[in-house]
């Protein structure tokens, strides 16, 4: 299993997801799952990462324990704790591809929407408890399915315009919580194998390497750069997941 060639995608993937984790341009860390899959089977990419996601999450916990928007948190937290039960229970029905394809069209929409006049002007507005909810619900969704959970949450964080610091540590307590109530249903659902652990066991220093690269650039990133490359960023990997959905469920 660990040929040159899966080391090589594994480390890349791996490395990406840790520098998303530490809050800087957090948008790439949905190429993580996409990323594994060119090496191995989907749901096998998903469970192999989950533990290196766990130990990431315990350490930008850490490092942003006093940079958190509890407000934005607790507005999410219902809709994620809806999305990912939906989500187990869909578990075997909904293919991997469909939720790349509304993922990227979502994403891809928001961008249009950010470079739009009209946006600017919902820019600072107070958090909706609404929206967040459902933005929520979407995250735990994705989140469950391929680690995706990152664009519809910026979706409903970004136009907060929060500083970069407590972007980052309110979606690290976020995505703590929900990636911790995975664990049970990968159980159950056969992911979290033998072999899946062994890899993870590997990458770890891997993980560690871009969280703390990313943590030492989050800090001293301009906050205008770190929107700008950010909805850059969202942009680029809509594209990818549209076609990633599009080829996975018409021409697989």
């Amino acid at each position: 299993m660990f040929d040159p060639v899966f080391l090589s995608v594994a480390v890349l993937a791996v490395f990406l997801v840790g520098l998303a984790k530490s809050g800087l341009l957090a948008s790439i860390g949905v190429v993580g799952v996409p990323l594994l899959t060119l090496v191995m089977p989907a749901r096998d990419a998903a469970g192999m990462m989950l533990p290196l996601l766990l130990i990431m999450d315990a350490i930008a916990v850490y490092v942003y324990r006093r940079d958190v928007d509890w407000k934005i948190f607790w507005i999410l937290l219902p809709g994620a704790l809806v999305g990912t039960a939906i989500a187990w229970a869909l578990s075997a029905v909904v293919t991997e591809a469909a939720v790349r394809l509304v993922i990227g069209v979502i994403a891809l929409m928001f961008v249009i929407d950010a470079w739009l006049p009209l946006r600017k002007k919902l820019e600072g507005l107070p958090p909706s408890r609404g929206w967040g909810t459902f933005w929520g619900a979407v995250a735990g969704f994705t989140s469950f399915v391929s680690h995706t959970g990152g664009p519809p949450v910026q979706i409903y964080m970004l136009p907060l315009r929060l500083p970069p610091a407590i972007f980052a540590g309110t979606n690290a307590v976020f995505f703590a919580v929900v990636n911790a109530l995975k664990l049970i249903p990968y159980f159950t659902l056969g992911q979290l194998s033998v072999s899946n652990m062994q890899a993870s066991a590997v990458l770890v220093p891997v993980a560690i390497g871009g969280m703390l690269v990313g943590v030492f650039l989050v800090r001293r990133i301009d906050t205008t750069l770190f929107y700008r490359i950010a909805y850059i960023l969202i942009f680029l990997l809509s594209l990818k997941l549209i076609y990633d959905g599009i080829a996975g469920s018409f021409f697989a």
